[in-house]
């Protein structure tokens, strides 16, 4: 199961529907908004997504770490929208009949999440300024609104939609 969601993840009840008395392996992970980056303040992250399409490759993911790991039961949740430092912002669960393939599936699953799904994130500063982050496109200039967008620029986060300037080099 791969979802998201604009509300706080609760981990306990997930761990809950993987549970399984043919299981004796569990991991996660939980990845949780920090206070800095790159040697700057961040006050709080901004999560979009190109969410029909992030939701079916998550399933994928997810079908590619059981079959890969041997593992029983495998999910991920991601938030969208605003969240303050501390807050969780991704979870994966992974149960199995053993401990290595759970962390292994896991570690699987993180890692193409964070590389194959369309999520950006964008960073709030202290000092006021904000910046979209491991994001090619949305690094690059704004185009004009009325050029046509390249092919391959169909899932670009709403507000680069609407030709909002971005900070460079993030």
């Amino acid at each position: 199961m791969f979802r998201f969601t604009r509300t706080a993840i609760e981990p306990e009840p997930l761990r809950g529907e993987l549970a399984d008395p043919a299981c004796g392996g569990y991991a996660s992970f939980e990845g949780w908004v920090r206070d800095s980056s790159a040697g700057e303040r961040v006050r709080r992250l901004e999560y979009e997504a190109f969410e029909a399409l992030a939701v079916r490759e998550g399933e994928r993911i997810l079908g590619e770490a059981m079959a890969r790991f041997g593992v029983a039961h495998a999910a991920c949740v991601h938030r969208l929208g605003d969240l303050a430092v501390g807050e969780l912002a991704v979870w994966v669960g992974v149960s199995s009949p053993h401990r290595a393939e759970a962390f292994e599936a896991c570690r699987y699953i993180i890692d193409e999440v964070k590389h194959r799904l369309p999520i950006w994130k964008k960073e709030h500063y202290a000092g006021g300024d904000s910046g979209w982050v491991n994001c090619e496109r949305c690094a690059a200039p704004a185009t004009h609104e009325t050029q046509p967008p390249a092919a391959h620029d169909e899932a670009v986060p709403a507000s680069q939609a609407h030709g909002h300037a971005h900070r460079h080099g993030r």
